[in-house]
This record gives structure tokens, C-alpha cells and sequence, in this order.
């Protein structure tokens, strides 16, 4: 696609975009008595003007039938976490038996974690990135210390050589040189700060090279990007919901864990009862017999309101199509980056940490401004332009293809020329 940074040509580009129409199925909040630019769905993705039907459904369930509710109905609440597996199994490239929504993201980490990290001899170190989310470094970390590994000798901390992003050949080449001492990698599929998107068959195909797991935090990359994680052969992976999957704060995790693995009922994990096969569970004689696949490793019954909403949202990236929302993405994203680099004034003052290859990025860029980025960051809220600050100086910008525009990504970068030329930088 050819570029132009004129207002005739975003206004084109939206009159003919195939997924025009989602944007309507959304609540998009206001904010000076018009909608808001809205580019922080890498943090909390919008509302869609459904999920209200969703959950009301449930809430006159409870209302009318009360316990009945778990076994009756076109989708009785025992078997809630089944509804979304078509859904999930789709976004993520898995099979209906490798994922299931349950608990939260930090949770499904501890959880993983406890099956997935079994250091052993000398195969104890466990390889993050040195910029990790913090729930990620947490979470390593405990499990260490819990299994008497000291993180200070056995965490390897691996940083891009220059300081913003990695190559591939980085993380596969130190995964290399670890070898028969490495017991785990666990890195995230987009990174949250930079917003790259990492090549997670490579790194996996390293890391079962040297005999070690490879597990994946997705919480920037489902729905943000097509995966492939059963055919890339990904050990394990858990995500959130409440960002690019608009399922609501707090919204219900969930987790792959691939066939190999899930299907093997003697591999090790955190027992609870409904990790318990379905259809024995009620004999509640605590002899464990495990669910087949991925349902092994849940512990309690859904919380059924909050994944009603969950449901809502998914229906709505089964409408969309996932390799639709992708190409518009390269779109929309590619028409951020070009505006911003095209325009003298913008690009002497910024520097877009994000990778420049499409194929390394989700529609996240990580925008660094030179000079009075918090006042500049300040002033774009102020007019209706939400997104999201990072230190030092970053702000993440998440043009997001179901709900955000061509014209939305025009005006955000007329309105921070503007506040450049005001602040001076």
C-alpha cells in the first residue's frame, strides 16, 4: 500500500475496510463531547455493546433456576469453560483438548510453572528476558527459591545487544550456549514494552535442541497476532483476556498446554477437583483421576459472570476472523509508522523502539519522544487521545484493527505534531 498523510486519504481507506462494521459493536468512550482516539487496547481493550446481553443471560439464570443452573440450560455453568474452546483453539492454532479459560493470568504462570519447571542435576537455570514483566520475573523467581534454586546463580537474564530489541539469533544462540544446564525458557510472545513480536517455533526448536521447555506469556499477543502454537510445537502458553480480547478488567485467563504433554495424565501438575475427570467428579472419593487434556490442570469451576463476558468478546473475533484483523493491522499500524516518520518535525524528535519488520510486531509501536514526553503524553490525553505512558519517556501506541480507525491513527498525529511544536522539543 501506498501512503499519503493527507485527511482524503484515511477517510478512504475506512470507507473501504472489510471490518468497518465491528467498530460499531463497541462502546467507545468520550471525552470533550466527542469519542476518544482510543489506542490503549494493549492495556484494556474497549466494551463491546454486547457482553451486557451476555452476562444478563447468566444473571436470569441465576435469578430463575439458581443451582439448577450448573446442570441445566443450552449452557449449564459446569461445563462453562467448554463454550470457548473452538474460540481459543482458533486464536491460538491449538487443538479443542490443548486450551481452556480459567483463573488468572499470574495463576496459570504458578501453575505452569509448577509442572513445567522440574530442575534436575545440573539442568536448573531458567532463561527470561532481562526487561520481563514483572509477573513473569515473580514467578520465576519463586519457584526457585520455593524449589531451593538460587536465582542470583541459576536466572539468566538475557538483554537485545543493542539496548531496544532482539535478534532471533540472540535468544536462540544463548539458549544454545546454556545447553544441558537449561531447565526452562519462558519469554513473552509480544513484548510489552518494545512491542516485539517474538519467533516463538524458533526459540521453542532451540530450547528442545538442548532438552529444555519453552513456554510462552501471551498476554500481548492473543488477539493481537495469528499463532500457531500446536503446530510450532509450543510447550506451554497462558494469556489474559482484558486487553486486546476486550473481555473486561480483570477478564478470565486461560491456557495451552500441547497435546504431548496434556494428554499424558502422569505428567506432573497441581491437583483440584475440577481438574478431576468430568465424569466421575461427583463420587468425590479423592482418588484422582485426571480430565483428558488441558482441562487436567484446572482447579475450580468457572466464574461464570466474568467469562459470560469472555464469551461475548470471542464471539465477535469468530465473526472477525483472525487473518482479517491481521491484515488490517499491517495496515493500520504501517500508516502510524509511516506518518510518524514521514513528517520532518515528528520524526526529528521521537524514536520508534518497535521493530521496523512487520512480521516482528503486533499493532503495538513504542513511541520514545526526546523531550517533555510527560507533558507531551499529558496534552494527548487532555484532547481525547488515551493511551499509555511507560518510563522513560515512552508512550505505547495500540492501534487496534476490530474497533480503531485510519482517521483515528490522521488525527493522533496531527494533534502530537501540535503539542511538539507547543512543548519545544
Amino acid at each position: 500500500m501506498t501512503y499519503q498523510s493527507t485527511p482524503d486519504f484515511a477517510k478512504a481507506q475506512d470507507q473501504k475496510d472489510p471490518l468497518s462494521r465491528f467498530r460499531k459493536e463497541y462502546h467507545i468512550p468520550k471525552k470533550n463531547n466527542k469519542e476518544v482516539i482510543y489506542f490503549c487496547g494493549n492495556s484494556l481493550g474497549l466494551q463491546p455493546k454486547r457482553t451486557e446481553a451476555f452476562i444478563q443471560k447468566e444473571l436470569q439464570s441465576w435469578k430463575e433456576q439458581a443451582v439448577e443452573g450448573h446442570f441445566s440450560g443450552d449452557q449449564p455453568w459446569a461445563e462453562y469453560h467448554r463454550f470457548s474452546k473452538k474460540s481459543l483453539g482458533r486464536l491460538v492454532g491449538g487443538l479443542e483438548d490443548e486450551v481452556v479459560s480459567m483463573n488468572n493470568l499470574t495463576t496459570n504462570l504458578h501453575l505452569l510453572l509448577a509442572s513445567f519447571y522440574q530442575p534436575a542435576g545440573k539442568r536448573v537455570k531458567v532463561m527470561i528476558e532481562n526487561g520481563a514483566f514483572p509477573s513473569d520475573h515473580y514467578a520465576v523467581e519463586s519457584h526457585m527459591e520455593h524449589l531451593g534454586v538460587n536465582p542470583k546463580e541459576h536466572l539468566i537474564l538475557l538483554s537485545p545487544a543493542d539496548g531496544k530489541t532482539f535478534r532471533n539469533e540472540e535468544i536462540t544462540q544463548a539458549i544454545r550456549q546454556h545447553g544441558d544446564e537449561l531447565a526452562l525458557v519462558l519469554f513473552p510472545g509480544v513484548q510489552y514494552y518494545s512491542g516485539q513480536y517474538f519467533d516463538m517455533k524458533a526459540i521453542s526448536e532451540a530450547a528442545h535442541q538442548v532438552g529444555a521447555f519453552a513456554g510462552f506469556d501471551l498476554a500481548h499477543a492473543m488477539g493481537n497476532l495469528p499463532m500457531n502454537l500446536h503446530d510450532d510445537n509450543i510447550d506451554f502458553a497462558a494469556w489474559c483476556s482484558y486487553k486486546y480480547l476486550n473481555s473486561g478488567p480483570g477478564g478470565v485467563s486461560g491456557i495451552f498446554i500441547h497435546q504431548r504433554h496434556c494428554a499424558d495424565p502422569q505428567f506432573p501438575k497441581l491437583k483440584g477437583w475440577w481438574g478431576h475427570d468430568h465424569n466421575t467428579r461427583f463420587n468425590m472419593d479423592n482418588q484422582f483421576v485426571p480430565n483428558p487434556g488441558v482441562d487436567a490442570w484446572m482447579l475450580s469451576n468457572s466464574n461464570v459472570i466474568s467469562t459470560a463476558a469472555h464469551h461475548a468478546s470471542l464471539e465477535l473475533f469468530d465473526e472477525a476472523g483472525m487473518e482479517a484483523l491481521r491484515k488490517k493491522s499491517l495496515s493500520l499500524t504501517g500508516y502510524l509508522e509511516y506518518l510518524l516518520l514521514s513528517d520532518d518535525l515528528i520524526s526529528r524528535n521521537i524514536d520508534i523502539l518497535t521493530p521496523k519488520e512487520p512480521e516482528s510486531r503486533g499493532c503495538q509501536l513504542s513511541v520514545f519522544i526526546s523531550k517533555n514526553g510527560k507533558e507531551i503524553y499529558d496534552g494527548l490525553i487532555a484532547q481525547g487521545v488515551i493511551l499509555d505512558w511507560r518510563e522513560p519517556n515512552v508512550i505505547r501506541v495500540a492501534p487496534t484493527p476490530m474497533y480503531n480507525t485510519f482517521n483515528d491513527v490522521y488525527e493522533f498525529c496531527q494533534i502530537l505534531k501540535a503539542l511538539i511544536i507547543i512543548y519545544g522539543a
